[in-house]
């Protein structure tokens, strides 16, 4: 398939071939020059006169023809007859930047992130990452979904508790960085009856781990007149069959940079929450520790589980305690110990929470008041419920997670371009 990359190298005959110099090999009376661009690597071919005063990480204009050679990448190279030097770099670019591996710790390549960023291995997981996201919001506008943003600042946080960055706003205003678009997206089902957000939302969550972060992107859909919460699991199943479909169409050159094997997508299995504690301690031979919810180990184990018995690489939860759940997620009609809500876990990992939210409002103040909560503090909130909803859900996805897992990174901050956590805000 002729990429992107590949046709504009094709048409734009005559025109010139402006980059970054990423890499510079010199040979016997020539040279080769890696000219990086917004759509990938251009070999170019110079003669030692043209390359004089080039070095690596020069802004350059190249002029010149362009012949097929299928050892090039994109297929193509520009035998360059001109070369006009744009900017010159006032130190030399670290020599790993042109290699495979930038061969560096974590913390110190992202001391040098802005510059790092320019390896090619590096800057393809945003590339995917970019794809991700198109695919997501693809195919839900396909499903009649409507691309909300919501507001980030606020008075309280859609999930509780004290996990909420604080700051002054006016006069002796305290507000509160969101932790989700949870209550928008639900506000403006009342008004579209589908939306999503592509958004930052922000948790001072005191973890250090390779799989949290402070600030990160959510993928956010909320849908009404479902029937219960296997509708929004059958929508979520869909977008992420439809990611896959675009990531393997229009990003195999950096799928292959990045070695990343994706998974098939068929249905996605599920399993209740209960039933999965209890299989994977009789299986493993494990103790039940938090009957409520699940330990990081557990979701590797039911993974790991579902895998054996069903192949696939995906599984959701569901049913989960009413306890550790949000006060806004629908009880189980059967049983309000429990909730219709689930998690999908990828490869291990929970890259995603949903589920059938309240849409009664009677049913919704309860809640609030057997959780020992003021239903005035939520006004703004209830005003859809007092006023009329439809039955509804939708789900939250970690963008950072979600590539993660895609991609086979062993660290959250490798798929954040500028991460934030309990130690970094530079750069």
């Amino acid at each position: 398939m002729e990429t992107k990359a590949v046709r504009a190298f094709r048409e734009d005959e005559g025109a010139p071939l402006c980059g970054m110099a990423h890499q510079i090999k010199d040979m016997a009376g020539f040279s080769f020059l890696m000219l990086r661009t917004g759509l990938g690597l251009a070999q170019c071919v110079l003669d030692k006169a043209l390359l004089e005063g080039i070095t690596e990480g020069c802004a350059l204009r190249l002029y010149g023809e362009k012949v097929a050679d299928e050892r090039a990448p994109g297929g193509f190279e520009l035998r360059v007859s001109k070369a006009e030097v744009l900017s010159r770099p006032s130190s030399p670019l670290p020599p790993q930047i042109g290699k495979y591996n930038l061969g560096m710790a974590l913390e110190n390549e992202l001391g040098i992130r802005p510059v790092a960023l320019r390896n090619l291995k590096k800057r393809a997981v945003f590339k995917v990452q970019e794809g991700i996201v198109r695919g997501f919001r693809g195919f839900l506008e396909s499903q009649g979904f409507t691309e909300i943003h919501s507001p980030k600042l606020g008075l309280s946080g859609a999930e509780g508790g004290a996990n909420m960055f604080r700051l002054p706003y006016f006069g002796d205003t305290v507000a509160v960085l969101a932790q989700s678009p949870q209550f928008y997206k639900q506000i403006m089902v009342g008004v579209f009856g589908r939306v999503f957000e592509v958004g930052p939302v922000f948790r001072a969550e005191k973890h250090a781990t390779a799989r949290h972060l402070n600030e990160y992107t959510s993928l956010d859909f909320e849908m009404g007149f479902i029937d219960s919460e296997k509708d929004v699991m059958a929508m979520e199943t869909g977008m992420l069959r439809a990611v896959v479909e675009l990531l393997q169409a229009e990003y195999a050159p950096q799928l292959k940079i990045l070695k990343a094997e994706l998974p098939e997508i068929d249905e996605i299995p599920y399993i209740e929450f209960t039933q999965a504690k209890e299989a994977i301690a009789a299986r493993y031979n494990r103790r039940i520790r938090d009957p409520y919810d699940l330990e990081p180990e557990e979701e590797q184990l039911i993974s790991k589980m579902m895998l054996e018995e069903t192949g696939s690489r995906f599984c959701f939860v569901t049913r989960y305690p009413s306890k550790k759940r949000p006060f806004y997620a629908m009880d189980d009609f059967d049983d309000e110990r429990y909730t219709r809500s689930f998690d999908l876990l990828f490869d291990g990992l929970e890259i995603t929470t949903g589920g059938q939210r309240i849409h009664q409002y009677d049913r919704q103040v309860q809640k609030l008041l057997d959780r020992g909560m003021d239903p005035a503090e939520f006004e703004d909130f209830l005003m859809i419920h007092k006023y009329g909803m439809p039955p509804h859900g939708g789900l939250g996805i970690g963008l950072e997670r979600l590539t993660m897992k895609f991609l086979g990174l062993q660290n959250i901050r490798e798929a954040s371009l500028f991460p934030r956590d309990i130690n970094r805000l530079r750069p």
